[in-house]
């Protein structure tokens, strides 16, 4: 028999005394063929046609996946768009975004408007990218025709939106969809605020001054959070359905969300990075950037979020990047009722995340888990994503926990220079970004092409 030929050397080998693998912090090396992780050890590794020792402050951590940004593109493409998406992502650490249904025109809740998208984000993309479909009344026909087509869930609101083209659901549209997604085995996502207690809310307020974030915080209850969860775990019941909760503002579901997880109920949740960095009581009146839904709460609550992330109740922590034009966001005004509600802090997030991790005990290891890991596997791509283990995309960022930078909006790579991070002090600098092997952020450059591709679920 003829003697089998040695495996090619590897294209890049990556060392380092802190790489996050599964088993943890430790030093290892990486090695990277065909843009694949074909072995992880603990020695100086094989030798490769290029290596990179990484110092010894810098850690090296699976790429950031965000499983909640919204980047417009087509349609509203002056609010963000692939391009200047993508470049954000990836000088802050992300490696994969999985694009929300709306904003964009047209929505993505048919298969025409997911091809429509995907046409727009080919060749456009610097980071590797999936896209979520959405649920509206009356689109149940089109659930099945996106699932196939490689959408992993399905977005929806029970409130409006912001956007005519995406309305909110009822019970009634929920049950019948819930019974599709089952069916399908795909998730559905939701934002979770009921419109009753928001009513109840509007009319105790009146009128009063809409530049005061007190009266906006007001407006969106807790209550409403709560009655929304408990709607969609009964729904969940019912149907089998598998359920995540964006964008969890309030700790008060989180005791029922664990009751759900003790019985069984398919359900995960997530919070954002701006819940867990900033308290209502340091927004300003006028200060429209801080603007989201659900509204940013009482430092109280943001401990409970915390509390909640640190034990398990939270499964990860996605951006909710939500930019939009400046003067939709009314900061001539500063008319909180009037403004965009989004946040946009792609390009923060790791940063933002570990600030305030760091304060609460956190390990780089957490944040891996938090921001790469648990997202991956919400978008059906915890076979490929999310850890450096081998068979893995060789996805990762190198980034310095000790290093710290002041946020100056304009040097952000977001369409538009508006952040509620504007002036504070971050800490956890990104030096590098790879996707798939490939180098696409080096401390300030963009040294390669457009390389994203759509990545679409896999079992993990």
């Amino acid at each position: 028999m003829p003697t089998p030929r040695p495996p090619p050397p590897p294209d890049l080998v990556i060392t380092g005394a802190r790489v996050v693998t599964p088993d943890g912090e430790g030093p290892a090396s990486i090695a990277i063929q065909g843009g694949v992780i074909t072995a992880v050890t603990r020695g100086g590794g094989p030798d490769a046609a290029h290596r990179i020792e990484v110092g010894g402050a810098e850690v090296v951590m699976p790429g950031v996946v965000d499983t909640h940004v919204h980047v417009n593109e087509p349609g509203r493409t002056e609010w963000e768009g692939f391009e200047t998406a993508t470049r954000a992502a990836a000088a802050g650490g992300v490696t994969t975004i999985v694009d929300m249904p709306l904003n964009c025109v047209p929505v993505t809740t048919t298969a025409d408007a997911l091809a429509e998208k995907a046409r727009a984000a080919a060749g456009r993309a610097l980071v590797d990218y999936a896209f979520w479909g959405g649920v509206i009344p009356g689109n149940g026909d089109d659930l099945q025709p996106l699932a196939r087509a490689g959408v992993p869930g399905f977005k929806c609101f029970l409130v409006p939106s912001g956007i005519e083209e995406f309305p909110p659901v009822t019970a009634g549209d929920l049950r019948r969809a819930m019974r599709r997604l089952a069916e399908l085995g795909a998730v559905l996502l939701v934002h979770a605020e009921s419109p009753g207690p928001i009513e109840r809310a509007a009319r105790a307020a009146g009128d009063g001054d809409p530049r005061r974030y007190q009266r906006w915080l007001a407006a969106r209850p807790a209550a409403a959070e709560q009655e929304a969860v408990e709607l969609i775990l009964d729904l969940c019941r019912q149907s089998g359905c598998a359920v995540h909760i964006v964008h969890l503002a309030s700790a008060e579901p989180v005791e029922t969300l664990d009751a759900a997880r003790r019985a069984g109920l398919p359900v995960t949740v997530e919070t954002c990075p701006h819940y867990l960095t900033f308290a209502a009581e340091e927004v300003a009146d006028g200060a429209t950037a801080f603007k989201c839904a659900p509204p940013i709460r009482e430092g109280a609550v943001r401990e409970g979020l915390w509390a909640a992330l640190a034990r398990g109740s939270i499964d990860l922590v996605a951006s909710d990047h939500s930019p939009a034009p400046p003067q939709l966001k009314a900061l001539d005004t500063g008319n909180f009722t009037r403004a965009w509600g989004g946040i946009a802090s792609l390009e923060l997030s790791l940063a933002a995340t570990w600030t305030a991790a760091r304060r609460h005990g956190a390990q780089p290891a957490d944040l891996a888990r938090w921001l790469a890991a648990g997202p991956a596997r919400l978008a059906g791509l915890g076979a490929r994503k999310g850890r450096i283990a081998p068979g893995y995309d060789a996805d990762f960022v190198i980034w310095d926990p000790a290093a710290s930078f002041t946020v100056e909006p304009a040097s952000l790579h977001q369409r538009h220079p508006v952040t509620p991070y504007a002036g504070r002090r971050l800490q956890g600098m990104v030096r590098q970004t790879f996707v798939r092997g490939v180098c696409v952020f080096d401390r300030g450059r963009f040294p390669s092409r457009p390389v994203g591709v759509w990545i679409k679920p896999t079992a993990a």
